[in-house]
């Protein structure tokens, strides 16, 4: 005899909330965790990553990230040799058993490396320990169907996402429409709560406060228009930087103890890298937020926009794993701050260069994820500007959205 739908919906219902307040103490977790290890490695107490390498010695910078990427490495060769670790998107749609325990030791990895200043995503690790988290809070719920499973997973994902950045409608939609790829109200519904309640119970460290400064200035809509000239260049550096991280990533998860001296040597070359620019350190928050504060020279923004995908390309070849959402939005930020100064210089004008700074980072990050509502809508969260700049950023992303349909399709039509 079939179970009456009201007590699946019941313990659906309760799954939601479960996965929501974990993938919670999961993003709280990993921002602590996160903080502790910036501080130990560049030797500081308060401010962002940025203020602390910018304050510590020469040597700090360089053997910092070496030490931290030989302990990650040693940390990855045991757990490899030992688990298997598969890709979090991968598991939850073919709908395999959750590796909890190599996933949740992973994501520890993963975040001693990025707060050592490697130039890998944070918002990695929370997925997957929110993943792990929420899969053990709900296995006592034996009404749930494989696909109820499979949105509490992908919600789980979102809103450990979405909880370590603040960004409760991105953390939703990050589930629906990345993870998901479905806009079904069940879905939708269940990813808004969990990660409404993930942001909640992790403002203990967030404060609730966008992670992003937005400086106060007198903008005109006509940066509305102006955004559209942001696609073609999104559209390059987002398919370069999709091109780069695929030639990088090695084709077989590295499990010999040669993890240890490469992660130490990219933690070496980061360490003399940020000798000259102190941005490039960590997972891309640095170049934001100087892009906001309108503090990037011509050569900085080039030099940044060069060596940030290279740099978290160079991780990737050597082993290192960790989110790819922060690194491609920081590039996309320093090709728009690059665009906004050379059009100042030659020109005469004044592009209002934080904006242009963020609208290219929704444009590169609506090409690298495929999503352009999610990619503006998450920009727009991070620094919460006024209401109807999420109209510019809407505007580049769906731009260079567009353009790269358009191309990949007469790219298509011209082979065939």
């Amino acid at each position: 005899m079939a179970r009456p739908p009201a007590r699946r919906n019941v313990d659906f219902f309760c799954a939601v909330v479960i996965v929501g307040l974990l993938a919670g103490v999961a993003g709280l977790a990993a921002t602590f965790v996160l903080r502790y290890v910036e501080h130990l490695t560049y030797h500081y107490t308060f401010g962002a990553l940025l203020a602390g390498v910018a304050a510590s010695s020469p040597v700090r910078r360089v053997v910092g990230p070496m030490i931290g990427g030989a302990l990650a490495g040693l940390g990855w060769w045991a757990l490899r040799r030992r688990a298997a670790v598969p890709p979090l998107a991968e598991t939850i749609a073919r709908r395999e058993p959750i590796p909890r325990l190599s996933w949740s030791v992973d994501a520890l990895l993963q975040v001693l490396l990025v707060g050592s200043g490697a130039s890998l995503g944070r918002e990695g690790a929370p997925r997957q320990f929110a993943a792990a988290l929420g899969d053990w809070g709900t296995a006592w719920l034996g009404r749930l169907t494989t696909r109820d499973r499979e949105i509490l997973l992908a919600c789980a994902a979102g809103a450990g996402l979405g909880a370590v950045y603040a960004v409760p409608v991105a953390g939703a939609l990050f589930s629906a429409r990345i993870m998901l790829r479905t806009w079904h109200p069940r879905a939708l519904g269940a990813a808004l709560v969990t990660s409404s309640l993930a942001v909640a119970v992790c403002s203990a460290a967030t404060h609730d406060e966008p992670i992003l400064d937005w400086p106060n200035a007198n903008l005109s809509f006509e940066l509305t228009g102006q955004a559209l000239i942001l696609a073609p260049l999104a559209v390059v550096v987002g398919w370069a930087f999709n091109r780069l991280m695929a030639a990088a990533r090695p084709a077989r998860q590295m499990r010999t103890w040669v993890l240890v001296p490469a992660l130490a040597g990219a933690g070496l070359v980061m360490g003399i890298c940020s000798h000259w620019w102190p941005e490039l350190p960590g997972n891309g928050r640095s170049i934001l937020t100087v892009g906001l504060a309108s503090g990037l020279t011509l050569a900085a923004a080039a030099a940044i926009l060069a060596l940030k995908p290279l740099l978290t390309a160079l991780f990737l070849r050597a082993g290192g794993a960790g989110g790819m959402l922060t690194p491609s939005l920081a590039t996309g930020a320093a090709a728009g701050s690059l665009l906004a100064l050379t059009i100042n210089t030659a020109a005469g004008t004044h592009l209002h260069e934080p904006t242009v700074s963020l609208a290219g980072a929704a444009g590169v990050l609506a090409v690298t994820q495929g999503s352009p509502i999610w990619a503006s809508i998450f920009v727009w969260e991070l620094a919460r500007p006024p209401l109807w700049l999420l109209a510019v950023f809407l505007t580049a992303a769906v731009g260079a959205h567009g353009l790269k349909l358009l191309v990949s399709g007469n790219g298509a039509t011209h082979s065939g």
